[in-house]
């Protein structure tokens, strides 16, 4: 067997360079971090070939004494603890690791100078080398520049990716940390184009929005929510704006980019019921707990964190962006005047309301052969109220009374068109009759109704890994709560006993998996209240208004005047829009009078 020694610094630094830079972004990362930590308020950043060939990172902040620019480049050497409570740490970096792992791998060029300094300092390490130092001529502040990242560590150096893949890695982490900080001003340059010029002091809105997309602040709403002593902020985009990949959700805890499945999960829940599943939310939120119930110090490059009680900030994320989205989203991502829709509310004598004279109490429980009665549910959900809407009341034929106008005629078969105060609106009566199912469902129970014991007649027995077993019987009290019955059946083995009525036909050996896995992942039992929102989801498309189907005008109107009322209206349960509008100066364009 080999002796046991000690390995010499410069090995040491290059080991942990492989923990801490990883790529160009990783080092950029570690350096604006520092500046922002310094009190910086404009960060100046320049980059050539992606980061490949150099990185500059230029601040104004409180800048460092010679003495201290020679101790910043040892290992495990900080500012930024000033007592050794590490769980209470309030800055982006603390390790002590950034610079020294840095300067083993790449010609590192640091220059400094404290405000009221006669002059700055300048200290030159090539990959671990000290091979310059003296002084230098710069504003109060810090220079860094890194140049031939891992020059010398060929094998480092050809798994790093194009200069085009590694510039878009470094523009994503400057745009989350600009997002983290709007009150300091950011520039990047890259290959002699300026890219980027925030602003300091600007709103977090603004900075949001300019960042990710400018439509952003029109189809999205602001988040400003608190419980106990979490505080959740930002904006968060409508349903009906989207993308079809995950990459412009942006979450910050504590002022700290991560990338958190626990976050992750909790945004994709809060919009099940409104995204098709090939869709994603645009959204940037901000996250603020007291700091001793986020641990941030369990990975190295600090994008991940765990939390004291996930379930409780899960809960929180999922609920609080639930609210915000349920008082602005009867817009659409076409929507014009959310201010005037929140304000409106019709008199209920004067709504024609497809819903009138339906019994929406819950159905009694019933054993498993009876959930026929749910898989067919068109004729039992809707098809009575919309024949009975020509005894609503008549409306007035002033459009300026309604947010969604009074109806005018019906293209197609399909889609409805109204006359509002200023301009038309066009509304797939599908879409949107598909959401008033589903919230009126919601309202009256039906959730829970959904979620009733359905007692299997012969238990079954699913075959589980032990750990997974320990999960579901220490969540088993609240998956009986939500109609899952469950209890163990040896060391590796459950029995189901009863399922929730509306998953009366799902698979326990392929459901409890996923419940399992859910739990392992999240910390807490969201899977199967999720599942129950897609099945109601599913009941409100099949019992809605199909796309073919001639409307009458008081149909068309009681559609119109429920919209305008009900939350998440905007949307179909799938995230499309449900309604547009086109502006009477949009019109008049078209015909050349405007």
């Amino acid at each position: 067997m080999a002796e046991i020694r000690r390995l010499p610094e410069t090995l040491v630094n290059r080991i942990a360079a492989g923990e801490v830079v990883e790529r160009p972004a990783a080092a950029l990362k570690e350096l604006v971090e520092n500046a922002v930590d310094a009190g910086a308020t404009r960060i100046a950043i320049v980059l050539e070939e992606g980061g490949l060939d150099r990185i500059e990172v230029t601040d104004d902040g409180c800048g460092m004494s010679p003495a201290e620019m020679a101790l910043a480049l040892e290992r495990h050497a900080t500012s930024k603890l000033p007592d050794e409570s590490i769980e209470l740490v309030a800055t982006l970096g603390f390790r002590g690791e950034a610079l020294p792992s840095i300067a083993s791998v790449a010609r590192f060029t640091l220059e400094s100078r404290p405000l009221g300094a006669e002059q700055g300092w300048r200290r030159v390490v090539d990959h671990g080398v000290v091979v310059e130092e003296g002084p230098a001529a710069l504003p109060p502040g810090t220079r860094v520049r890194v140049e031939q990242l891992f020059g010398k560590v060929p094998a480092r150096r050809k798994f790093l990716r194009s200069a085009r893949s590694e510039y878009a890695a470094c523009l994503d982490v400057v745009k989350r940390l600009a997002m983290a900080r709007p009150e300091v001003g950011f520039t990047l340059d890259h290959g002699g184009r300026r890219i980027l010029a925030l602003q300091p002091e600007q709103e977090l809105t603004d900075r949001v929005a300019q960042i990710v997309a400018r439509e952003l602040k029109d189809n999205g709403v602001e988040i400003a929510l608190e419980r106990g002593g979490l505080r959740l902020s930002g904006i968060a985009g409508l349903p009906t704006y989207n993308r079809g990949v995950a990459d412009h959700q942006y979450l910050f805890v504590n002022g700290r980019p991560v990338k958190d499945r626990l976050l992750v999960g909790a945004v994709r829940g809060a919009y099940a019921d409104m995204l098709a599943r090939d869709r994603h939310a645009v959204l940037a939120l901000f996250l603020d707990l007291p700091p001793e119930e986020v641990d941030v110090n369990v990975h190295p490059a600090k994008t991940e964190v765990r939390f004291r009680d996930p379930a409780a900030v899960r809960g929180f994320i999922v609920s609080g962006l639930r609210q915000s989205l349920s008082a602005g989203d009867r817009r659409s991502a076409q929507a014009p005047d959310a201010a005037a829709m929140g304000r409106w509310m019709p008199e209920p004598a004067a709504l024609g309301s497809i819903f009138n004279g339906r019994d929406w109490s819950a159905p009694a429980p019933s054993v498993r052969e009876s959930v026929r009665a749910w898989h067919a549910p068109e004729g039992e959900v809707m098809t009575a109220p919309l024949g009975r809407a020509e005894a609503a009341a008549p409306l007035p034929e002033e459009a300026e009374e309604y947010p969604l106008g009074v109806a005018r005629g019906q293209v197609a078969n399909t889609y409805i068109v109204a006359e509002s105060a200023d301009g038309l609106v066009i509304v797939d009566q599908h879409a949107a009759h598909e959401r008033l199912v589903l919230e009126r469902l919601r309202a009256a129970g039906a959730g829970e109704a959904t979620a009733r014991p359905q007692a299997l007649l012969i238990p079954e027995v699913v075959e589980l890994d032990e750990p997974d077993c320990d999960r579901l019987e220490a969540a088993a009290e609240k998956l009986a709560t939500m109609g899952l019955a469950i209890e163990r059946f040896g060391p590796s083995a459950m029995l189901v006993r009863s399922l929730p009525h509306a998953l009366a036909t799902a698979d326990p050996n392929r459901l409890l998996p996923d419940i399992a896995d859910d739990i392992a992942q999240n910390g807490d039992t969201l899977l199967l209240g999720e599942k129950l929102d897609l099945i109601l989801a599913t009941m409100a498309c099949h019992g809605s208004v199909r796309a073919g189907r001639a409307l009458s005008v008081a149909e068309m109107n009681a559609l119109l005047r429920e919209m305008e009322r009900t939350p998440r209206s905007g949307q179909c349960n799938h995230g499309r829009p449900t309604w547009v509008k086109l502006r009477m100066e949009d019109v008049e364009k078209l015909f050349g009078r405007h």
